[in-house]
């Protein structure tokens, strides 16, 4: 497998991807008749700010791909979070890490809180040998969607009677254009999901997760594989994603072939 080298060009064109798919994300949940969920997203020079009312996590409230030309907006950011009461994270890439933006977001009041890993590979057609116990099929249907949405919401560590949450500020990604989902069974029962979005060139491996009762049983793995598999099938370049570091989804990343592509700085408020 003949790799890309990570230079300046690619790293642009990552960390683009990435904000391309969040940004289709959070605006699945925003075009919902009247905005229930209070969705915000603002453009900065380079860098994007997401807000969701609805929703207090640092995930949906963050700035991405910022840089030195954000360096006079940094007030007009921070007051786009202050005026809403809302703790917010700034994610810092390297290829726009330079020692005046560092030094201008500590000068603000934040300060790096946590890494993050962005990995990078090549599509590749699989052979699928893991463990016959597990199917894996895409999600078409809002039926089978009812399942997605109950793996997503244990997997988070939420009770079950909140399912409908998961529901509602996901099923925007159904049927739409560049998403795709899919749904692995361990012996037919729904036990793990694994979401990819892709712009004909990069495929980005967003959402993944197991309920609790079927972890360390392959099922992540097996879904990498068969998205690795689909994005060769759909004509991909490229197969980025993002991981907490050195965490177990980051180890699974790494065993099917994806490499590090750089480790980023997660900037939160005091």
């Amino acid at each position: 497998m003949n790799f890309l080298v990570v230079n300046k060009q690619l790293a642009k064109e990552i960390q683009q991807s990435e904000i391309e798919y969040f940004h289709s994300r959070i605006s699945s949940i925003g075009e919902k008749s009247g905005n229930p969920e209070g969705v915000e997203i603002k453009k900065f020079v380079n860098a994007t700010a997401f807000y969701i009312q609805s929703m207090p996590w640092a995930l949906f409230n963050s700035v991405k791909g910022i840089s030195e030309n954000e360096i006079d907006r940094l007030e007009e950011m921070i007051e786009f979070y202050q005026t809403k009461e809302r703790k917010f994270q700034v994610e810092v890439d390297p290829i726009n890490a330079t020692p005046s933006l560092l030094r201008e977001l500590s000068e603000k009041g934040l300060f790096q809180e946590s890494f993050q890993s962005v990995l990078y590979g090549l599509p590749s057609q699989q052979n699928f040998d893991f463990s016959p116990e597990i199917t894996i099929k895409e999600i078409k249907d809002a039926a089978h969607f009812e399942d997605f949405a109950g793996i997503h919401c244990v997997a988070s560590g939420i009770d079950l009677v909140h399912k409908h949450h998961f529901v509602n500020n996901n099923i925007g990604l159904l049927h739409r254009k560049g998403w795709r989902l899919f749904l692995a069974y361990w012996n037919e029962q729904p036990a793990a999901v694994g979401v990819m979005y892709n712009n004909e060139k990069i495929a980005s491996f967003t959402l993944a997760a197991t309920a609790p009762e079927f972890r360390k049983k392959g099922l992540q793995t097996a879904l990498l594989k068969w998205r690795m598999n689909e994005a060769y099938r759909a004509g991909c370049e490229l197969i980025v994603a993002q991981a907490s570091s050195g965490s177990s989804s980051q180890n699974n990343m790494e065993r099917i072939g994806l490499r590090m592509a750089w480790t980023r700085a997660i900037w939160v408020s005091r």
